[in-house]
Formats: structure tokens, sequence, C-alpha cells
């Protein structure tokens, strides 16, 4: 096998969107980087997402009364949640873990940690994106929550109090109110919910493009090759790869859902798993919403991009080499019909990715006990674009044993 003698000391396995930040937080930091993925870069799970960049999201996915919904939503075709009877042996012991984290106690503890990696994330994305002629792919927008019955529009409860606690301004609207906020929006919602203080993405798979350019002038370097494996000889690094193999002074993994594969012969056993998710794009969609808009009863997105209308959602557990249900993408569409009555859906796009999710809605992040130069920046679930910046200035100032004021105990790997 050919090894080249000489690499960076910092290489980073993964060019999602969470491994773009670091690389770039890293280069910008002086260090020498080197970026490896079998795609090209910004193609990973967030660039099909639905663009939501929000501060303010600081809710966990387990809630202490989510239980109660559960089984409704996946006896139901169009539910948000699809779990194959085949695949529920090797989800149990994942999914108990993920109520448990559901406490109310425990609810708050993840949160503030949530807030943590966002609260400055349109700010940090605003500062990568600064003098590379692409700033306007970053814009302010609200986070509509759409709801059919009004008496659900209700700001009371666990998850809206996070968001307060935090600084978020809400207010509740009528229907004639959201309808003048977004006239394409479908009578039949009576109230929303809105979220102030947001922005969204115009397109987030052009966001990471943006960034590997930026990393690329700043002396960084990306290598396409699938990684294989990682070994551990005396102080130094091995990556095997399909082209060859690369030592490494430091590695951050940042391989998303297939992060926990590249670890287990490592013998690091990590309840991580393969959340996937589906978007629809309309990309001659007639109509136009100038925020990005939630329906309640659903759990989808849609947002309007420089493509097209995007239409994002859905939580599939079936692992990570399942073909993609079509279903699953193709009932979105009805559904943004039903929210936008004018659309045109004549042209469409189907779309999925995997989600790197733990139980505690919580990514991994810094140094992995017991693998000297190893680094986790991973496990970020539905949040992988919004924590994406952060967690690259907490990754880079952990591998160059910067100062931070920041606790990472939190996304520690060995927390469960």
């Amino acid at each position: 096998m050919k090894i080249e003698t000489q690499s960076p000391p910092v290489t980073v396995v993964g060019a999602g969107i969470v491994g773009i930040c670091t690389a770039l937080a890293l280069v910008e930091r002086g260090a020498s980087v080197k970026l490896i993925d079998r795609d090209e870069p910004g193609q990973g799970a967030s660039f099909g997402n639905a663009g939501v960049i929000s501060p303010w999201s600081v809710v966990p996915q387990s809630l202490p009364w989510l239980w109660k919904n559960i089984p409704g939503w996946l006896i139901d075709p169009e539910g948000p949640i699809r779990l194959p009877l085949s695949y529920m042996p090797r989800f149990l012991p994942w999914g108990v873990r993920f109520l448990y984290a559901g406490r109310a106690k425990r609810v708050r503890e993840i949160s503030d940690a949530m807030e943590t990696l966002n609260t400055s994330n349109i700010e940090l994305f605003r500062r990568h994106l600064a003098g590379t002629g692409h700033e306007n792919l970053i814009e302010d927008s609200y986070y509509v929550h759409v709801y059919r019955n009004p008496k659900q529009a209700s700001v009371a409860g666990l998850s809206w109090d996070l968001r307060r606690e935090k600084g978020a301004q809400v207010e509740v609207v009528d229907g004639e109110a959201l309808r003048r906020l977004e006239p394409a929006i479908s009578p039949d919602y009576k109230a929303a919910i809105l979220i102030k203080g947001q922005a969204r993405a115009r397109d987030p798979g052009r966001i990471g493009q943006v960034l590997t350019e930026k990393f690329l002038s700043l002396g960084g370097e990306v290598l396409r090759a699938t990684v294989r494996g990682l070994e551990k000889s005396d102080n130094t690094w091995l990556i095997t790869t399909d082209q060859g193999a690369f030592p490494a002074e430091k590695i951050v993994v940042a391989a998303g859902a297939w992060s926990a594969n590249l670890l287990k012969p490592l013998g690091l056993s990590i309840p991580l798993q393969a959340e996937r998710g589906y978007h629809i794009m309309f990309e001659n969609p007639g109509v136009e919403l100038n925020n990005s808009v939630m329906d309640a009863d659903f759990k989808f997105v849609s947002s309007s991009m420089e493509g097209g209308l995007r239409s994002a959602g859905t939580a599939e557990f079936a692992g990570l080499d399942a073909p993609p249900t079509e279903k699953r993408a193709q009932m979105l569409i009805g559904q943004t019909k039903k929210m936008l009555p004018d659309l045109n859906t004549e042209v469409t796009k189907s779309w999925m990715g995997v989600r790197p999710s733990f139980p505690d809605s919580l990514p991994a992040i810094g140094p992995i006990p017991g693998q000297s130069g190893l680094f986790a920046a991973f496990g970020h679930s539905h949040y992988g674009l919004m924590m994406a910046p952060k967690t690259g200035e907490l990754v880079a100032d952990a591998v160059l044993e910067a100062r931070s004021n920041t606790e990472l105990s939190p996304y520690r790997i060995d927390r469960f």
C-alpha cells in the first residue's frame, strides 16, 4: 500500500458542514489541515435540511410527554416517524436511552448545552461568509409554526419555556395576521407562533461549497477518498483509505453517521443512530415563503431557497444501508400542497440524507478518552447546520490546546 510520508498535522475525516467548519476554524488559527471525504464537500446530511438557523434551537428531541405521541406517529403512514418492525430490535436500546433523556431535569441540562452551540450561530456563519461574495446565503427570518387548530398555538409548556428563558421572542398570531406575513399559506391554518431573531440558509449545500473554497484559499487541502480505518502506532495515527494510507499527528472524526463504524475497531461502542431524513424540492413552485414555516401537525418545514421551494422533515430509523423509502419523500408533496394551495408540483426532486443522532440530542465534541490525538465532532442529529460553526470553534481550540471558556463535558463521547 502506498503511504504518503508528508501530511498535515491535523486531518479532518468528513467534509459535511461540521467537518468544513472545523477545518476552517483550524486553518484560520494557523494549523495545516487536510479534509478527507469520499464525496464532494458539503454534500452530507446538512446539504438537504430545511435551512433553519436558530439561536433558539434549545429544545431536545426527547421531552417528558413525547412517549404519549409515539404510538400514534408510528401507525400513521404520514406520521413524522417511520420504524420498520425488522429494525426494531436494533433500535430499542437506543430508544430506551432516548426516552430516558426526556426527564424534565435532564431536558434542562441538555437545553443549556444546546444553547452553548447555537446561541451565536448566525453571527458565526456571517463571519465565515464575510468577504466571499456570498453573504446573501444567510438571511434574516422568522421561524413560523402554523396550526390548523388555534387552541394548539399556545406558548405554555416546557418547550416554549426553554426558548423564552434563553431569550427568544415568541408571538402568537391569528390566521389573518399569518396570511399577511405569508400570503401563500392556506386559510386552513387558523393561528401561528412566530419565533423571532432567526435566520435561514438560502442554499445549505452552497454554503458548504463556499466555505470549502475559503478553506482552500487559506491553504487547506481537500482529498477525495473513502476512509476505511484509523490505526495508532506509537504517537502517529494512520488513516487507511482507498487512495492509500496517510499518517496524521491529530485526527478529527467528523464523519457523521459513519463515525461510529470508524471508531468501533478502536474499542469504542457508541449509541449513534442513523436517522434518515427526506426532502422534496419544488423547482418551479410558483409561490414564495418569506420565512421558514413548520407544519405543527406533520412536523415538516418548508422554505424558499435559491433553487426553488424545499420541504424537509420526517425521521426514519432503518440503518445506514437500507435503500431510501421513496414514499417518505413523496408524501411531502401532498402535505406541502395542503399548506400552499397554489404550489406548482409538476417539477420535483427528492433527496434522502442520514442524520447522526445520539439519544440526548447532543453531539460528541472534543478529545476521545484513551485515544491521544483523536477528537470527536459528530452526532449533531437535526442540528448539524446550526451547531456547525460553534462546534468548529470548540474542536479547533481542543485540538490546538487553546484556552477555552466552554466546558466540553456535556459533549463527552463517553457520557452514556
